[in-house]
């Protein structure tokens, strides 16, 4: 994807795992406060959401939203960010584990895989499903709805076809397809 096409392109979605210091969590939460606080000022800042860690976990995640590649990467290259992240010393070990994504890879999610497969195998594999999905649900579903406008029917088609999708058949076909889709060589 060129610059222009990154910084032209929808909304993008930043997620960051940090392990924290036993006992520093307080200090931690504070500084989400205060760094969610400085992302909002942001041109295109959509929403930061933070999930805290369960169970013996030490792992925040903190997740930002931006409306283009590009104001994801002001914020990202900002000196303020950078400034809040030296505060980081003390509070949390190991590498900060970040994940980029603009939208297609929700459905290619695997959660042992931190990565996310190159854009044209995505593209590739969704013309098959959706293409496969829309005759199927178009075949079984005329017989039903024949007398429906169609308006309501596209409606109808789509909500199968997303539910359908995003439940049970992109879960299913990402597993299958997992040996090609996140191999780097093909």
């Amino acid at each position: 994807m060129s610059n222009a096409q990154q910084e032209d392109s929808g909304p993008v979605t930043i997620s960051i795992v940090r392990r924290v210091l036993p006992g520093r969590e307080r200090d931690y939460e504070q500084w989400v406060r205060a760094i969610t606080a400085e992302a909002v000022g942001f041109p295109g800042h959509m929403g930061v959401n933070v999930i805290r860690p369960t169970g013996a976990s030490r792992e925040y995640v903190s997740i930002f939203r931006f409306d283009t590649y590009r104001h994801s990467r002001d914020w990202e290259e900002s000196e303020v960010r950078a400034q809040w992240l030296a505060r980081l010393e003390g509070i949390t070990e190991g590498q900060d584990e970040v994940h980029r994504g603009t939208g297609l890879e929700f459905w290619f999610s695997l959660p042992e895989l931190p990565a996310h497969p190159s854009p044209h195998k995505m593209a590739l594999v969704l013309v098959v499903v959706v293409y496969v999905m829309l005759t199927v649900i178009n075949l079984l579903l005329a017989p039903l709805t024949g007398d429906l406008p169609g308006a309501l029917m596209l409606l109808l088609t789509v909500l199968l076809q997303v539910l359908l999708m995003t439940y049970l058949v992109m879960p299913r076909v990402t597993r299958l397809l997992k040996p090609w889709l996140f191999n780097p060589k093909d």
